[in-house]
């Protein structure tokens, strides 16, 4: 039996907007891949989450504009609770360009707008991910 590729959705706790998260979890479904959507949370719980799941990859939707904050502090959890080298950090929503680079160094190597097409985000985990 072919293992699916497992992604974990999340968004910060104080963000409202679920529209684009969902979308991206039906797309991913519909893929083939196994979705865990926890909705809103902190950067402790995700990292906590990603590492009982054993995910393959860490989605996180953000409008809010904490998205360097967020995104470090999470990279930061993953780092102190010994994640799997190889689980992939994802990024999408709205935030200023200037903040791609900072967010790549930071360890988030997809980040996705709001104009990406399901094409280029499947594609980019399943480019990504190795599953064994």
């Amino acid at each position: 039996m072919e293992k699916k590729i497992r992604v974990l959705l999340s968004q910060p706790s104080l963000e409202n907007h679920s529209r684009g998260i969902i979308t991206v979890a039906n797309m991913l479904r519909n893929a083939g891949m196994e979705v865990i959507y926890i909705s809103n949370s902190l950067p402790d719980q995700v990292a906590r989450t990603a590492i009982q799941e054993d995910v393959d990859a860490i989605g996180i939707s953000i409008l809010c504009g904490a998205e360097l904050i967020f995104g470090k502090d999470l990279v930061d959890k993953a780092k102190e609770f010994n994640m799997r080298e190889d689980v992939i950090f994802m990024m999408g929503g709205i935030f200023p360009p200037q903040h791609i680079p900072k967010l790549k160094e930071i360890g988030f190597s997809g980040i996705f707008g709001p104009s990406a097409t399901k094409e280029e985000i499947v594609g980019f985990i399943t480019q990504n991910v190795s599953v064994n």
